[in-house]
């Protein structure tokens, strides 16, 4: 039984591994560029639809975010209208995502009708509404072209449409995508959008058009001390560090049928040094020997120096 006024692990804090090669994490003058650019677009095709559709549409922006693709993917409804395109000029996947149910609307409305649509479940576009659909999606992604024209050349080809996002591998699972979420006023109906973009080509333009930045003199003393702090800690952790002969590969029957004072040769060469390996990864190469009562090893060559740039 726990004590009175003891405290349970119940909402204990769960930790996330973090990918510095691929941050999720937009810095604030890049999100700023994006919001704007995004902005822009959602303005551009509000008026498109409603030119094309003949009733009053809007387009807004709800946010900018960078998630994984398996993240994105696992956020979607299902069925969902998921709009394959090919990103110019990088020739990579791009998404836009809508419920079938608002394409539906505009079919209706290109018709003549009065923007009923169809929302039974599993219904998905006949050759000639998506015919229509990506047409009319074509002249409205366009206005991406205008909409990132300060920030990098980006322009969308509509391929197809698929329904199910689970089956649908636009990028690896990994992979980083940048995802902007809109809402889509047709009439009175709203529906949630999401665009997916291929996020290493927009990040690397906004890197490119920061250019050099101008610090001060104290900025800079901070920047190296900050960075002076941060090997100081790195060089203080704990790493387990192996020696390894060579490896050599056994039968499992003959792994099976081990037993005590068995002998197993191995193909390490008794002249050759071993292998100093950290977390898998060779790092150095050591001469077997002693250290008073203790085995130890001394380094004979490191792997930058075998293996130069």
């Amino acid at each position: 039984m726990r004590r009175p006024g003891a405290r349970g692990r119940v909402g204990a804090p769960q930790v996330e591994t973090y990918d510095f090669r691929r941050p999720l994490t937009l810095v604030r003058e890049h999100a700023r560029h994006l919001e704007m650019a995004f902005g822009r677009f959602a303005r551009q095709f509000g008026t498109q639809l409603t030119a094309r559709l003949r009733i009053v549409s809007r387009l807004e922006l709800d946010g900018v975010a960078l998630h994984t693709y398996d993240e994105y993917v696992s956020t979607l409804p299902t069925p969902t209208a998921m709009v394959l395109c090919t990103v110019d000029p990088t020739r990579q996947n791009a998404v836009l995502q809508l419920p079938v149910g608002a394409t539906m609307v505009w079919v209706d409305y290109l018709f003549g009708g009065d923007g009923r649509g169809d929302d039974r479940p599993g219904r998905e576009l006949t050759e000639i509404e998506l015919t229509l659909v990506r047409d009319l999606l074509q002249h409205a992604l366009a206005d991406l072209e205008y909409a990132f024209a300060g920030i990098t050349k980006l322009g969308l080809d509509v391929r197809g449409v698929q329904y199910n996002p689970q089956f649908v591998q636009a990028a690896a699972a990994s992979d980083t995508v940048l995802v902007a979420s809109f809402t889509l006023s047709v009439g009175e109906r709203e529906d949630a959008l999401t665009l997916m973009l291929p996020a290493e080509h927009l990040v690397t333009a906004l890197n490119a058009a920061d250019g050099p930045v101008a610090a001060s003199d104290e900025d800079r003393v901070r920047a190296v001390a900050s960075r002076v702090q941060v090997e100081h800690a790195v060089g203080a952790v704990p790493v387990p560090v192996g020696v390894r002969l060579a490896p050599m590969t056994v039968q499992p029957r003959d792994v099976v049928g081990l037993a005590v004072g068995d002998l197993l040769p191995l193909s390490h060469p008794a002249a050759e040094p071993l292998d100093v390996v950290v977390d898998g990864v060779v790092l150095a190469r050591a001469a077997l020997g002693s250290h008073g009562p203790r085995l130890a090893c001394r380094i004979v060559s490191v792997a930058s120096e075998e293996n130069p740039a």
